[in-house]
């Protein structure tokens, strides 16, 4: 039996970013930064295992070893598994709605914007868009709130009163599942490429 696949790695700088390598032995590090670097490399380990092992496929032991962790280090930072997760998929939506609130003026600049998150870190994107919901119930009680922000703020581009909050969740229930039908697919899809076929849809879906 071979050894399992090494997951992909994250792209750095999109979600989160790869911590320089800790010095050895004494340095002059605040405990701060120690501490807020081997949160973020926990972060990335558990983000990264989640996307390429699945949710049952790695466990504390596995995230601390990519991390280069001790485990002591991971339960000063989290209770277990799990609370890593959560506090990496809560960090990817606040990256995804900052820059949909700057990027996105209208449905297309929406849509392009979304798509643009996610191609620019597919790691990040599969593990939160496709796997995240082997969780069970905390994690679906997460996508539902984002995706009523997300439909909060789509709804706030458009002048439609007469179309209710409900359309325009439905409408990004869509756009994600389509979005992650295609990252659970396999091989590098260009994500961006679906955006002229979506933006038009979208948006006679919305239509009063």
């Amino acid at each position: 039996m071979g050894c399992p696949p090494v997951p992909d790695r994250i792209a750095s700088g999109v979600v989160f970013t790869t911590p320089p390598s800790l010095p050895r032995g004494r340095h002059e590090l605040a405990r701060d930064q120690v501490v807020a670097a081997q949160r973020e490399k926990m972060l990335i380990a558990a983000t990264e295992l989640l996307a390429g092992a699945g949710y049952r496929g790695f466990g504390v032991r596995e995230i601390c070893a990519r991390a280069a962790v001790s485990r002591a280090a991971f339960y000063d930072n989290f209770a277990d598994k799990d609370a890593c997760i959560h506090t990496a998929y809560d960090r990817f939506i606040e990256v995804l709605m900052s820059r949909l609130a700057a990027g996105a003026v209208s449905i297309d600049g929406f849509v392009t914007t979304y798509l643009q998150v996610l191609d620019s870190d597919r790691v990040a994107a599969r593990a939160f868009q496709v796997e995240m919901d082997a969780l069970g119930r905390p994690a679906r009680r997460r996508r539902r709130a984002a995706i009523e922000r997300l439909a909060a703020l789509i709804a706030g581009l458009r002048d439609a009163p007469g179309v209710p909050l409900n359309a325009h969740i439905g409408a990004i229930y869509a756009l994600r599942q389509i979005t992650s039908d295609a990252l659970d697919a396999g091989g590098t899809p260009d994500l961006t490429a679906l955006a002229p076929e979506l933006t038009p849809w979208l948006t006679r879906m919305l239509k009063e």
